[in-house]
């Protein structure tokens, strides 16, 4: 137990790397698709990197009335935090730390990275990152609710089918296929929740329409707005980070179908891992352009009001038939 601890912690560099590298991938892919999609040219896919790049270049502000040690501590920790959840999600079905956490655990980690901004927003002392702040505490507290809602229900299929201990175990239950454990019924609920999980994502990843928090032709960028040089880059790279993240969570709760069934495995074991690599990231693209890419171009900004409306509102209740449908399909196959 304590080697493959001690292995899981050598290879964390490793995972984290990667983690930030596709994250910058897949926002290169997503401004180039919204680009066209928008009949524009955009960026090169490059371009994610070559801004990290400038960014750490450029010299540090930090305002003249900041309180400069939380200003700077915040991006530390945002980056930090988004850097622990990919450890926890299975990165091409793997999960450093699956064994010593759970759903739960994801769940609470989530905040932290929409925390560092909210508290580094209040640390700039700006009136813009106030309300952006503000802003930000509001947006949490409003698509929080219909995420619980989904890994809830997650849970309790999982509780009914494997017992409790499998319940919020993301490990067990990317192996188990939720899809397998429910009738049609129970599947129109899951795919209710996998469309809540995909918007829940939208607000986490904090762009439009939910993105009011930052809003530039309103507060002038937000929360970010005194932020520049390295610490802009450390809260880009968490951003980043954080798509991955996301996406690997709906993956692994929801498309965690691999290709076994179509690739032959007898004999090509590294065939076998590189194709399941390769449709691992096709999965995780789709996922961002569900998220992301196309609602971005379909919507406009949400006020701040809307945001609240749309998550306690339209997305809750979705969340919750689903979790009704669930348990009535449970209920059917018991009966």
């Amino acid at each position: 137990m304590i080697d493959l601890l001690l292995w899981n912690l050598m290879l964390i560099p490793g995972f984290a790397a990667v983690g930030i590298i596709l994250g910058l991938f897949y926002k290169g892919i997503d401004r180039r698709l919204a680009a066209r999609m928008q009949a524009r040219v955009g960026p090169p896919l490059r371009q994610p990197f070559i801004d990290v790049k400038k960014l750490l270049m450029k010299e540090n502000i930090v305002p003249k009335n900041a309180v400069a040690w939380i200003f700077n501590l915040m991006p530390v920790v945002a980056l930090a935090s988004s850097l622990l959840l990919l450890l926890y999600v299975p990165l091409f079905g793997i999960s450093l730390l699956g064994g010593y956490g759970d759903l739960i655990v994801i769940l609470y980690l989530l905040i932290f990275p929409s925390l560092a901004l909210v508290i580094g927003g209040f640390a700039s002392s700006s009136p813009y990152a106030t309300v952006g702040a503000q802003r930000e505490m509001i947006a949490m507290l409003s698509y929080e609710f219909p995420l619980a809602i989904a890994i809830i229900s997650i849970a309790w299929l999982m509780s009914m089918s494997g017992g409790m201990e499998a319940a919020f175990d993301i490990g067990a239950v990317s192996w188990a296929n939720v899809w397998t454990l429910v009738g049609p019924v129970g599947a129109s609920g899951l795919f209710l929740l996998f469309i809540v999980l995909i918007f829940v994502t939208t607000g986490e990843l904090g762009i439009i329409p939910v993105d009011a928090a930052e809003a530039e032709t309103e507060i002038a960028g937000g929360l970010l707005v005194e932020y520049s040089g390295r610490n802009l880059a450390l809260f880009y790279l968490a951003s980043a980070v954080k798509m991955v993240v996301m996406g690997s969570l709906v993956i692994a709760l929801f498309l965690p179908f691999d290709l076994s069934a179509f690739v032959l495995t007898s004999g090509y074991p590294v065939f076998w891992m590189a194709a399941n690599g390769l449709f691992f990231l096709f999965k995780l693209f789709v996922v961002v352009f569900l998220s992301s890419t196309f609602i971005r171009v379909a919507l406009a900004r949400f006020r701040i009001t809307q945001v609240v409306k749309v998550y306690w509102g339209y997305t809750t209740l979705i969340a919750l038939l689903g979790l009704l449908l669930v348990s009535a399909d449970v209920l059917l196959r018991m009966v």
